[in-house]
């Protein structure tokens, strides 16, 4: 059993971010700390007020939400989890400039996963960040809550070089929502696309509300020559003890003249996926979050095998997973989720792609797999080569 001592300087996010919010609450900073954003208000929450999926206390799931898990529970298991819940050596990563992007991909459609759920989406002569998150712990604060276990492959200042069409976001929780990467994004020209009520952060940090699109459920808005839709999914958000649930939660479908990916957020697993296909697909890629799982909150987020029924539902022909090997998000081994979702795509004869950090897939060209979780290089052996 790990010391008591080790486990409190984990940076699980179920203790280090909650307490943040709660000191800087207590400490009356609660008010003046612009990474909390701003509930939506005025017209953008009357206009929220009229959707089919809010409630009377915020918006809800299609299927009625469970109990929440025992705290003591799952204090215990945070004080008391053997797993090796982060990397003990420094990871290998992709390293990318804004100059490897200059030329599109030959088939039309290039995928280079930067972490989590961190994503870069070329296609059909356009450019799609999804959830991107570039700074160093999904946190309000800088010095508390889950840090990164590997540098961004790609730094802040080169990513805003690139001509990014649009800026997609799934919800509105620190892992996908990042203040400094939104106040930085707003040099590009790219329009942010995001569910309703997502809005209210964006604007209060300063992008201007022509080029925020704010969308329900089945709703969709073209950018360029691409069609986003924003689709169901089974979640929750809130960034503050008293904002939950006050913006929507949304998978999305980024459709081309020749290509279509579906992104699934932050999901539990639900009907939803088969009606997708239905309306919306098949899809060339399905990038599928696949970490950050727990029975006690499957309600929210897939499990692995999950993930991959959700990847048959929509009808997709490569897998990508995300949503994992970037931070401390649950108690599970941080290279359980690509082990699982590799042996169930091995029993159900689905190709599976794990880039790395910062490494680019493009369909239809065949990768194999690669374990890069296993390639890690000792911290020491890199700071001391001449």
């Amino acid at each position: 059993m790990k010391s008591i001592l080790s486990r409190f300087r984990s940076s699980s996010i179920l203790f280090s971010l909650s307490t943040a919010i709660l000191l800087l609450s207590f400490a009356g900073f609660y008010v003046n700390c612009a990474s909390f954003g701003e509930s939506p208000s005025g017209e953008r929450l009357e206009r929220i007020q009229k959707s089919s999926q809010y409630g009377e206390d915020g918006f809800i799931n299609v299927h009625p939400k469970p109990e929440s898990p025992a705290f003591l529970s799952v204090a215990w298991e945070f004080l008391t989890n053997d797993d090796p819940i982060e990397p003990e050596k420094a990871l290998s990563i992709e390293k990318r400039s804004a100059s490897d992007f200059t030329s599109p991909p030959a088939d039309g459609l290039r995928i280079t996963w930067f972490g989590h759920s961190s994503i870069l989406v070329e296609i059909d002569g356009a450019m799609i960040l999804i959830d991107p998150v570039w700074g160093e712990r999904v946190s309000p604060v800088s010095f508390l809550g889950p840090a990164r276990f590997h540098e961004n492959p790609l730094s802040l200042e080169e990513l805003i070089q690139l001509p990014i069409d649009a800026v997609v976001i799934s919800h509105d929780h620190y892992d996908h929502l990042d203040y400094p990467t939104i106040v930085a994004l707003q040099k590009t020209n790219a329009k942010f696309l995001v569910p309703l009520g997502v809005g209210s952060h964006l604007e209060y940090w300063g992008v201007e509300a022509s080029r925020i699109e704010e969308l329900d459920w089945w709703d969709e808005v073209k950018v360029g020559e691409i069609r986003f839709v924003a689709t169901p999914a089974q979640h929750f958000s809130g960034r503050t003890l008293g904002d939950r649930d006050t913006t929507l939660w949304s998978s999305w479908a980024i459709l081309g003249p020749d290509h279509r990916v579906f992104y699934s957020g932050d999901t539990g697993y639900f009907e939803a996926f088969k009606e997708i296909r239905e309306r919306l697909g098949p899809f060339d890629v399905s990038l599928m979050a696949v970490g950050a799982y727990d029975d006690r909150w499957s309600f929210v987020h897939f499990n692995p095998e999950e993930a991959l029924q959700a990847h048959k539902d929509v009808r997709a022909k490569k897998f990508v997973p995300v949503h994992w090997g970037t931070f401390n998000l649950a108690f599970h081994g941080w290279t359980e989720p690509a082990e699982r979702t590799l042996q169930s795509a091995r029993d159900q004869d689905i190709e599976v792609w794990t880039p790395r950090p910062g490494q680019s897939v493009s369909p239809p060209i065949d990768i194999a797999t690669s374990r890069w979780w296993d390639e890690s290089i000792e911290k020491l052996a890199e700071n001391s080569s001449p």
